[in-house]
């Protein structure tokens, strides 16, 4: 119930927020492009996509209800949000956090995120280089890091995670208790949790209930409690399990 109530919460409350359209730079029924090399205070639209050029500069938010967001090479934005779309940030770029209810959030290499990046039914991949200062959360998806630094914890529910290329979660890695109605099959399943080759959680690996879990022989992790134990933990040589 607690669960079902944060999910509804998260989303009424996105909502609310792209709904109160600014007088600039908004459109109800339209896409919105930001030209490459440019600088606006931000965009707004309801049923269409919002494209930012490379190497724009948006001092304000950018966010849609019903579309995606797609950021270019270099470009720099205060905040990505919609509700039902994905989010596409490609190398090099800037954003204080990324939000999507229903939908994907993929980050490039070279990015860095201030704030934190969350997803309720949608798969998140950060790339290479990338750092993400706050928090990194799904409920449903899969989570994969390549060589990425995450500031704050890595939490799902019923989502798969995968560190790789030496990625490091400063926080805790935490699966959630699945409490929400309905959802037998994913409640059902393990998530598989994979911690690979040279990849660091300097907390704790925080288990809620059992996943399949998989540590490198020479990742680090600050222990693992709750459901499980290190002892339970299944550990590989290679760059896979």
């Amino acid at each position: 119930m607690s669960r079902t109530v944060t999910k509804t919460a998260f989303t009424v409350g996105l909502l609310i927020m792209l709904l109160a359209v600014p007088a600039l730079g908004a459109t109800v029924n339209k896409s919105i492009k930001i030209e490459a090399d440019s600088e606006v205070d931000g965009a707004t639209s309801v049923n269409g996509s919002i494209s930012v050029g490379e190497n724009a500069v948006v001092t304000g938010n950018v966010k849609t209800v019903n579309g995606t967001i797609r950021v270019d090479r270099g470009a720099s934005i205060e905040a990505a949000s919609t509700v039902n779309g994905g989010v596409r940030l490609a190398a090099g770029v800037q954003s204080e956090s990324l939000n999507t209810v229903n939908g994907s959030i993929k980050v490039g290499e070279s990015a860095s995120i201030g704030g934190e990046i969350k997803a309720v039914n949608g798969r998140i991949t950060v790339e290479k280089d990338s750092s993400v200062a706050g928090d990194v959360s799904n409920v449903n998806g899969q989570i994969e890091l390549a060589g990425t630094e995450v500031g704050g914890n890595l939490k799902t529910v019923n989502g798969d995670i995968e560190l790789a290329d030496a990625s490091v979660v400063k926080g805790d890695l935490i699966v959630e208790k699945s409490s929400g109605w309905g959802w037998g099959k994913s409640k059902r399943r393990k998530p598989r949790i994979v911690i690979g080759p040279g990849s660091r959680v300097e907390g704790k690996i925080v288990l809620e209930r059992e996943v399949e879990l998989f540590i490198s022989a020479t990742a680090e992790v600050g222990g693992v409690e709750g459901e499980m134990s290190m002892e339970d933990a299944v550990r590989f040589s290679g760059s896979r399990p």
